[in-house]
């Protein structure tokens, strides 16, 4: 039977198996009807190649095939067919490689080194034969001369016939090689002559090096640069291989003048620039050399002056041209100042070597109007000059006024005659600004002596120096384009300078704030009228140099010191006028700059230095209130300007406010910090009466009278700052006052009157909260108050000062002490918080509940201790009716905790009570009734046995009518 069902089972899943097969069979069918053919890539053109009457036959290409895409079709991927290998004809290969220029070892060892090699192996073998002369002493020196310059003329000889052989020669290096090893050996024959045989002088050796030179400057012109080459080296090196101990130096200036000229013009002519670069080197090192050779007279300072400025100046100007010709000049420049300034140096600064540095300097001038781009050029003279001059030892008062005069006409002058024209920039403003004030710091450098003489003698040379960039912006104050760069800004700078240092020199040194902030004004409006910021930003350097002037010096210091009380009144009138000047010209910045930044720390500066002023005049006693005063003050006059345009002036009369109010304050912090122990806080350890009012309290109506009078001066958060401020001191100098009020000032007096005085203070806050809260409607100051009253009670008097624990008088007449005020002191409070914010209050309703059952326990247990103790509670002992007393109260309590709870509905008061009285209970059968005998024993057990049963009674009539309305409710 189970074969059978088995057999059933396997028929039907083959049966299903089959249609679904059929139906996927005609699916797919379907889908390959739909399908669409695979792009295939076609196949390239065949291409047929010829190489020399050779086909190269194509790749067979793959046959394409159409593949259509199936549901298993993913990719279909092409054989990869290598292509056949090209055949080239080998002829072809050989006519390329020759077409193309090749540098191998044959090109260069077969045909290039050998005829220099050669040429050098020549020179070699007239140096050997004159060597195998003299060894074998077959020639006299003079024949061996004689046979040297015939080899060397031969050589050159050969150079010509090649040049005209030209046809057969063909190679232009072989006349090069023999040109360059005859002048080779005519310059090794004139050495010997000179220097070995001693046949010639050096004079006659030297004119015959320079002959030499001479003619290979001339070869080169015919045979090509190796000659050149030969010129160059052998003209420069011949005045030190001539051998002359003591050189003429006129005439070798003559001849390195001559020589470089010459090989600079064959440059020129030639194109050759190396040439020319390496003859004003050498030039150059000559120069350094005679410079070095020690003091030369007057002639040799003359012609070594000279050659150096045709090395500098004028060689490079002739010899060059291109692109880098500019950068040669100029660095041939520089390095021609250099040596002039050497030569001043070494030469004793006579005026001679001055008025070759001042040819220089005129070939400057020419040179930057010649050629734009070596304008840089003037500066570097500029700078050299002023440098020579300061580094002039002892100089004559003559002698310097005129080559400062001289530096002045043609640096000073040049520059202010292109200054606004199209060529003028930048640079030539420095020159102007250069000139005077290098002028007038080289001439301080050397005849100040600081006495009254010389302080008027120089103002007036910077005054007029000043004129000199004054007289620049004058002619320039037309012209359009001087707001396209800083050549204003930079001359008004300077002038602004020099008056400075005019007023500096003229006037008394307690007068350099005042100067310098005139100064400071002068380029400000200067910079709005001409509408050029630069000219500000000068500005704001010299009006924060003013301030810094303002606070050097000992005196500065001194009245710095002023600010803060400190110090004694020294001059203050002047102080005050120092001070004044500086605050009204920052006054004057923070009104009328456009820089906006600026304009934020100038009203702060401005500030601090009219505080400053007044501080120099005003007893420091009433320093503070001034400077609060000035809060309304500035409030009600920015009440008519932008809202927040004096914010930084009013923040930085609050700040000061704060830090005069910072002493009291510190002065009443450290004992309040101090009472957070339990230490009490004497009124001897608190500021006294005078600076409490003029520290704290007067500025605190101040600062609030200039948060009323300037609501939208100060803004949002200044204002809440402000209020905070004015609240703290205010209420700090209300509990210094109230301090002073009661007199507390030894621990007896605490005793005494302490909690008098901790109650009444407490009921002040809490009143003063409501009144805040009703009358005025200011709910979150009354709030505050109000728990500030809360907290002082709970802190001081019920934990710190609580009299069950400390030495606190409360007071003889049961009810009518302190006890009942400093226990409903909270009790108000916590129940005017939940009327001023009921809403937080009912999410707090358990805790305040606590708190109400908390204190009316510890309130009525005072008043037990008070009934038994009289004024002090803090008593050792307990007598055994107040321990009674105790029990009964605490089941007394507990009824009332337990009625309330019913009346109200209040659970946690039922709770309460349940815990009191089982409280009760254990004290009454633990503590009481083991100690008592008799009737009171007896009287102890009935009182707690009525009370268990009336709390027992009422508890179940409570809860029956709880069920009934439940039930009733349901």
């Amino acid at each position: 039977m189970l074969a059978v069902l088995l057999l059933v089972l396997l028929g039907a899943v083959l049966f299903d198996t089959r249609r679904r097969v059929m139906a996927l069979e005609a699916r797919i069918a379907i889908l390959e009807a739909e399908a669409q053919p695979l792009p295939v890539p076609v196949a390239p053109e065949p291409v047929r190649v010829v190489r020399d009457s050779v086909e190269v036959s194509p790749p067979t290409p793959t046959p394409v095939v159409t593949v259509r895409r199936t549901p298993w079709t993913e990719a279909v991927v092409q054989p990869k067919v290598e292509p056949e290998p090209e055949v080239v004809n080998a002829a072809s290969i050989e006519d390329v490689a020759s077409a193309r220029p090749a540098f191998g070892f044959e090109e260069l060892f077969g045909r290039r080194l050998p005829i220099w090699a050669g040429g050098v192996t020549l020179a070699v073998a007239g140096v050997l034969l004159v060597k195998y002369s003299i060894d074998s002493g077959l020639l006299s020196p003079v024949i061996r001369v004689l046979l040297g310059l015939i080899f060397g003329a031969g050589l050159i000889a050969g150079a010509e016939v090649a040049l005209r052989q030209e046809e057969r020669v063909r190679d232009a290096r072989v006349r090069q090689s023999l040109a360059g090893a005859g002048l080779a050996t005519l310059y090794a024959v004139i050495l010997a002559a000179a220097n070995l045989y001693h046949l010639v002088g050096p004079g006659t050796a030297f004119v015959g090096l320079a002959g030499v030179t001479a003619l290979a400057m001339v070869l080169s012109l015919r045979f090509g640069a190796p000659s050149a080459m030969l010129g160059l080296v052998g003209g420069l090196a011949a005045p030190a291989l001539a051998g002359a101990d003591e050189p003429n130096i006129p005439l070798l200036s003559c001849y390195l003048a001559l020589t470089i000229g010459g090989l600079c013009a064959l440059s020129r002519t030639q194109r050759w620039m190396w040439l020319g670069v390496g003859a004003l080197i050498g030039g150059a090192g000559w120069g350094s050399l005679l410079l070095l050779s020690g003091a030369l007279d007057l002639a040799s300072s003359l012609s070594v002056g000279l050659l150096i400025l045709a090395i500098g100046i004028a060689f490079p100007l002739f010899a060059f041209s291109g692109s880098r010709a500019t950068l040669i000049r100029a660095a041939s420049a520089v390095v021609a100042s250099a040596q002039m300034a050497a030569l001043i140096a070494t030469g004793g600064f006579a005026l001679l070597h001055w008025a070759l540095f001042g040819l220089l300097s005129i070939a400057f001038l020419w040179l930057s109007g010649r050629e734009p781009a070596l304008r840089r050029l003037m500066p570097v003279g500029l700078a050299v000059g002023l440098l020579l001059a300061g580094a002039w030892p002892a100089p004559a008062a003559s002698s310097f006024m005129l080559v400062v005069l001289g530096l002045a006409m043609i640096y000073g002058g040049g520059a202010l005659w292109r200054l606004w024209r199209p060529a003028g920039g930048l640079i030539e403003a420095g020159q102007v600004a250069g000139v005077a004030l290098g002028g007038l710091a080289v001439s301080v450098l050397h005849f100040y002596r600081g006495s009254a003489t010389d302080d008027l003698r120089f103002a007036l040379i910077a005054l007029v120096a000043s004129a000199l960039p004054a007289v620049a912006v004058a002619m320039g104050w037309r012209n359009p384009t001087r707001r396209d760069d800083a050549r204003l800004a930079l001359l008004a700078t300077s002038a602004a300078i020099l008056l400075a240092l005019a007023g500096i020199f003229g006037l008394a040194g307690w007068t350099l704030p005042l100067v310098v902030g005139i100064v400071a004004v002068a380029l400000l409006l200067l910079a709005a009228r001409a509408g050029d910021m630069r000219i500000e930003y000068s500005g704001w350097a010299f009006a924060f140099t003013a301030v810094a002037s303002l606070v050097s010096g000992d005196r500065g210091l001194g009245e710095l010191g002023r600010l803060a009380g400190l110090g004694a009144d020294a001059g203050p009138a002047i102080a005050l006028l120092r001070w004044s000047g500086v605050a009204l010209a920052q006054m004057l910045y923070a009104w009328r700059a456009r820089l906006a930044e600026g304009r934020l720390v100038a009203q702060i500066v401005a500030t601090l230095c009219a505080y400053g002023a007044f501080a120099q005049v005003v007893p420091v006693l009433w320093l503070a209130p001034i400077v609060a005063l000035g809060l309304p003050l500035l409030a009600e006059g920015a009440c008519r300007l932008p809202p927040l345009r004096l914010l930084p002036a009013l923040a930085t009369l609050f700040l000061l406010t704060l830090l005069w109010a910072a002493e009291p304050l510190l002065a009443w912090i450290d004992p309040a910090m101090l009472s957070l122990l339990g230490r009490p806080m004497l009124v001897s350890l608190l500021p006294d009466r005078v600076d409490m009012l003029l520290r704290l309290a007067l500025p605190a109506a101040l600062i609030g009278l200039a948060v009323i009078r300037g609501k939208q001066a100060i803004g949002l958060i200044g204002r809440k700052l402000a209020v905070i401020a004015a609240g703290l001191f205010g209420m700090i100098a209300l509990h210094i006052l109230y301090k002073q009020a009661f007199a507390i000032a030894d621990h007896a007096a605490f005793v005494r009157a302490g909690l008098a005085e901790r109650t009444l203070w407490e009921g002040l806050l809490i009143m003063a909260g409501w009144a805040a809260w009703r009358r005025f409607n200011q709910r979150e100051i009354g709030l505050t108050l109000v728990l500030a009253g809360i907290a002082h009670n709970l802190l001081y008097t019920l934990l710190l000062h609580n009299p069950f624990w400390a030495a606190q008088a409360v007071g003889s007449v049961p009810l009518f002490n302190l006890l009942v005020p400093a226990f409903a002191i909270p009790l108000i409070g916590l129940w005017l918080v939940g009327r001023m914010a009921p809403e937080p209050a009912e999410r707090c309703m358990r805790y305040r509940e606590g708190a109400y059952m908390v204190l009316i326990l510890l309130f009525a247990f005072t008043m037990l201790r008070q009934l038994f103790c009289g004024p002090m509670l803090n008593l050792p002992y307990l007598s055994a009716g107040e321990d009674i007393g105790r029990s009964v109260l605490a089941i007394a309590l507990a009824i009332s905790f337990l009625l309330w709870g019913i009346r109200r509905g209040g659970r946690d008061w039922r709770i309460a009570s349940l815990l009191l009285m089982l409280g009760a209970v254990a004290k009454v059968f633990l503590l009481d009734a083991s100690g008592l005998t008799g009737l009171p024993r007896i009287a102890s057990f009935l009182a707690l046995g009525f009370s268990l049963i009336g709390i027992g009674w009422l508890y179940s009539r409570h809860l029956r009518v709880d069920a009934r309305h439940g039930r009733a409710e349901s």
